[in-house]
């Protein structure tokens, strides 16, 4: 072999070598796409070993609340941020994966780590492993991204009953059969709320399961529970447990979604709190004093139509319930213990694949003892802009 028809051959193994480490980064990030971000607000698949990703949401809203006995506006409109987040995630050879996203939005908490997970799949989509900070696998619309929201605001429900949104902990999901014909995601939990430590020695369980007999249908339930704080003196201890269940139907341009979530509280009422949320006794540190353990049952459901028309545009209605069992919770920013229901009204229109203008009204009607519905001052316009990259 003449020398230069050697250099040729070591020139043709090096491409070689190169198209086939290409070949594989590019087969190893691809079966990815839908195990990176599972437990986080991102579900594009990315192309290269690492993307940048994000979204911001401005926001305003205004309310009809009424009038104060001067004349004044009793909840004074207002531009804000809802979401602006930024994060990074990407594939490390072999079988591992990562997210990293933080909220910048004072109003939503920021600066904050939100969601900072390393994922290892050994299995490929049949069994994954990840531990951080991530999504508590219940409710299905808390698992549903926030730029993917069908309405601007989560459902009351919601909001109350699966907090705290994001947790730390470990987590085993995956999809099994044909066509993904189930899914499953198992965790453990500090109970304590995103960036807190936790502050005894048990952790919350949640999981969830659905199933797909149809590639148009999907049903399913999941479950959080777990002790709350110490224990007292008389070794009791507070403790909560929440139960939901969720289907989806989506045929061509319509989709039907709803879900139904219950629960009881057994001690201090835990509140809500979104994304930061976190158990209120939980910041109790030492033993409690005696007392007795008062028990709450909450509950309420969710459902919504939703109709794409040919021009880049959904029409949606969606009515909402909660009963907090007596307790007191926030609804858009006042304290209120009555049942409630809600319809919100609206519709979302993409500009393009990358940025959608969403605009809801929520009509509220509030509910007193045997039944009685009151008409309360309390509705309001949300209109919320949103491009992501």
């Amino acid at each position: 072999m003449s020398k230069q028809n050697f250099i040729h051959m070591k020139i043709i193994h090096k491409k070689s070598q190169i198209i086939f480490l290409i070949t594989g980064v590019l087969l190893f990030i691809f079966p990815f796409g839908n195990t990176i971000n599972a437990q986080g607000c991102e579900t594009d698949t990315p192309t290269e070993g690492i993307k940048i990703m994000g979204y911001i949401q401005p926001q305003f809203n205004t309310y009809f609340f009424g009038t104060d006995a001067a004349g004044n506006q009793t909840k004074n409109s207002t531009f804000f941020f809802k979401r602006a987040r930024l994060g990074v995630m990407g594939a490390i050879p072999y079988d591992i994966s990562y997210y990293v996203m933080i909220e910048m939005s004072p109003v939503a908490g920021g600066p904050q780590l939100l969601d900072a997970y390393i994922t290892y799949a050994p299995f490929g989509k049949k069994a994954m492993f990840s531990i951080g900070q991530f999504k508590s696998p219940y409710s299905l619309e808390l698992n549903t991204p926030c730029f993917a929201l069908h309405t601007i605001r989560r459902s009351t429900v919601v909001n109350q009953l699966a907090s705290p949104f994001r947790d730390m902990g470990l987590m085993v999901l995956g999809k099994l059969g044909k066509n993904d014909f189930l899914k499953y995601r198992i965790a453990l939990l500090n109970g304590t709320g995103i960036n807190h430590l936790d502050i005894n020695q048990n952790k919350d369980l949640a999981f969830s399961i659905h199933i797909s007999p149809l590639k148009w249908i999907t049903v399913g339930g999941s479950y959080r529970g777990g002790l709350v704080g110490n224990k007292q003196l008389n070794g009791d201890q507070e403790k909560f447990s929440r139960y939901a269940v969720d289907f989806t139907l989506k045929k061509s341009n319509i989709l039907f979604q709803g879900e139904y979530l219950w629960g009881t509280d057994v001690g201090t009422v835990i509140s809500g709190g979104g994304c930061g949320g976190k158990k209120a006794a939980e910041i109790i540190m030492n033993p409690v004093e005696l007392m007795t353990l008062a028990s709450h049952n909450k509950n309420g459901y969710w459902a919504l139509a939703q109709y794409t028309t040919p021009w880049n545009l959904q029409a949606v209605v969606k009515y909402q319930y909660y009963n907090s069992g007596n307790t007191t919770y926030t609804y858009l920013g006042e304290a209120q213990v009555f049942p409630e229901s809600t319809t919100t009204l609206g519709f979302n229109y993409f500009i393009n694949d990358w940025t959608r203008i969403q605009v809801n009204y929520l009509y509220n009607a509030e509910q007193k003892a045997n039944g009685i519905v009151n008409e309360y001052k309390n509705d309001a316009l949300l209109i919320q802009v949103q491009v992501k990259f």
